[in-house]
């Protein structure tokens, strides 16, 4: 039995760091047919399928992922990566294809730009699901698009009629789309994790705790939207809270939305404890902004406590009026 299987994209990062001089009025600006010398190149396992494999393994519970390679090198490091990470790789499928890849050109700090190869990501289908390997009480689902967002809807109908719970965190690819394109997943999720802008496309609200009513009538439990540096809310029918990030110094912002969400559905996993929750999910994702890569200071829960002990947010609730 699992405590949870991820189901997302799974990839290999190269972080390519650049120069802030690059980023001019909230984009990068490149000469054409210039040639751009980088700084350093880093090469890392990414996707928030894996991503949040690796945080919720290292917090204790017992992880399997599911999602789709190729049959190259790239397919062989991620595999390597969650085997070292004690995640169950039993589920993965394998094609003739090219693994998801990302180039990350980053001039420092929240100033980034991702260009995304999905690669196999897309092709998770649901003849490649391996059912008789589903044992699981919780499945966690991160942003997959066209055939492997069918099979997402798919693993939502058996999650209803299994009695197994759902958290989701949809990205832009998706919420741009509209709520109702979304309602076969998030009508069935337990918990619901999306940004400013990702909550603003879904509610068609300006007002968070507008935001928050809408979110959770269309069906999860707790709804949790974070907003960057500003203060996240989060929301479960009843108490609205409210915790406010530390001023910590940016390194890279990849994977820090993957590591607040896992860390957060972890918490309720573990203790069903909302404030608890929303402090391991702060910590952690504020560890992962320190660093490069999207897992490389991913905390064990032992760490994650010490560190809410030494130094926890701000944390306020109150009833929603």
């Amino acid at each position: 039995m699992f405590d949870i299987i991820t189901v997302g994209s799974a990839t290999v990062d190269a972080f390519a760091e650049t120069d802030k001089k690059f980023v001019k009025g909230g984009r990068y600006s490149f000469l054409i047919g210039a040639k751009i010398l980088i700084k350093d190149l880093h090469f890392d396992v990414g996707g928030g399928g894996t991503n949040t494999a690796v945080c919720f393994s290292r917090l204790g519970l017992k992880t399997a992922y599911m999602g789709k390679l190729g049959r190259g090198e790239n397919s062989k490091r991620i595999l390597n990566l969650l085997k070292e990470e004690k995640v169950d790789t039993s589920m993965v499928s394998r094609e003739d294809a090219r693994t998801g890849f990302s180039v990350i050109l980053d001039a420092k700090g929240t100033d980034r730009t991702v260009l995304a190869f999905k690669g196999s990501n897309d092709n998770l289908q649901i003849k490649d699901v391996r059912h008789e390997y589903i044992n699981t009480l919780w499945f966690y689902f991160s942003t997959m698009i066209n055939e492997s967002f069918e099979t997402q809807k798919h693993l939502a109908d058996y999650a209803s009629k299994h009695g197994i719970k759902i958290a989701y965190n949809a990205s832009k690819y998706l919420t741009e789309k509209g709520i109702d394109y979304l309602k076969p997943i998030i009508s069935k999720a337990e918990i619901l994790v999306l940004n400013y802008e990702e909550a603003k496309d879904l509610a068609k609200k300006k007002d968070i705790k507008q935001m928050l009513k809408v979110l959770h009538e269309a069906g999860p439990k707790y709804v949790v939207i974070t907003n960057g540096p500003k203060p996240t809310f989060a929301y479960d029918g009843e108490m609205l809270y409210t915790i406010k990030p530390h001023n910590v110094k940016v390194l890279e912002t990849t994977g820090a939305g993957d590591a607040f969400a896992a860390s957060f559905t972890a918490g309720i996993i573990k203790t069903e404890d909302m404030e608890f929750s929303l402090q391991l999910a702060l910590a952690n994702a504020e560890a992962v902004l320190t660093h490069y890569g999207a897992k490389n200071n991913l905390m064990k829960m032992g760490e994650a406590i010490r560190a809410i002990k030494k130094n926890p947010g701000k944390l306020n609730m109150k009833k929603m009026k």
